[in-house]
């Protein structure tokens, strides 16, 4: 049974489609790219799987549960690292994920030590007192991971984890995603950047107007269109990927 599974996912905005009928099964322990530029879909797709929003039509199940039948269930068993930044801004780093914790009823006895713990596993223990703005845009990006982690999720969605990054923070978060699959949390992430496609993804589905166009492995396109994964996008959409 995958852990997402998706058939003619379907999702509109007023008259606008930004999702048109896709497929898709995701299984445990995988780590699963949607890429594409802005606007392909990506993460109006993350929406729906994390019970941000129904579909309009078709049917997306999560550890077998429809996304519109029980979403509160679905929610308790996952964790989302946002594209934007949503951390408090009037708390400190501690208190962003203590707070945090409360959604999930995991009371502060609890709650401390095991932020503490994520602080060590992102690597900014030592910011766990300072407030949120004087963090660097590497260190929110980490911190956002932490708090995605609060609640021990089987399942991880990340919505361009590494937007805006330097390459050594870049990486950094790539270590702590490829230390979480090790552990057998499944990874879904959106990105525009196929760097980090080829480097973390197992499988990934590039998208483009709301459609995916392909599923595969990384080095199966790349071998198969005899390029990188940027020439592969261009190839099969038309367009380069910052288009």
């Amino acid at each position: 049974m995958y852990v997402v599974a998706a058939k003619g996912l379907t999702k509109y905005y007023g008259a606008l489609c930004a999702v048109d009928g896709i497929d898709f099964g995701i299984s445990k322990g995988e780590c699963f790219g949607f890429l594409g530029p802005n606007g392909a879909g990506k993460t109006t797709v993350m929406g729906v799987i994390n019970c941000f929003m129904p579909p309009t039509s078709g049917e997306v199940k999560v550890f077998g549960i429809d996304v519109t039948g029980n979403p509160s269930l679905i929610k308790s068993r996952i964790g989302v690292m946002p594209q934007d930044d949503s951390l408090d801004p009037d708390l400190n780093v501690l208190e962003n994920l203590i707070v945090y914790a409360r959604y999930f009823d995991i009371p502060k006895k609890d709650s401390e030590p095991m932020a503490r713990e994520l602080l060590r596993f992102v690597e900014i223990e030592d910011k766990a007192g300072v407030n949120i703005k004087g963090l660097s845009g590497g260190m929110k990006r980490r911190l956002l991971m932490a708090r995605a982690l609060i609640n021990n999720p089987e399942l991880l969605i990340l919505d361009e984890p590494t937007v805006g990054l330097d390459p050594q923070s870049r990486r950094s978060v790539w270590e702590k995603m490829e230390a979480l699959r090790a552990k057998g949390v499944t990874l879904i992430l959106t990105t525009h950047y196929m760097e980090e496609a080829e480097k973390i993804c197992d499988r990934v589905a590039i998208m483009n107007a709301g459609r995916i166009v392909t599923i595969d492995t990384p080095v199966r396109l790349m071998s198969e269109y005899k390029g990188s994964l940027e020439d592969v996008y261009l190839k099969l959409t038309g367009r380069p990927l910052a288009a």
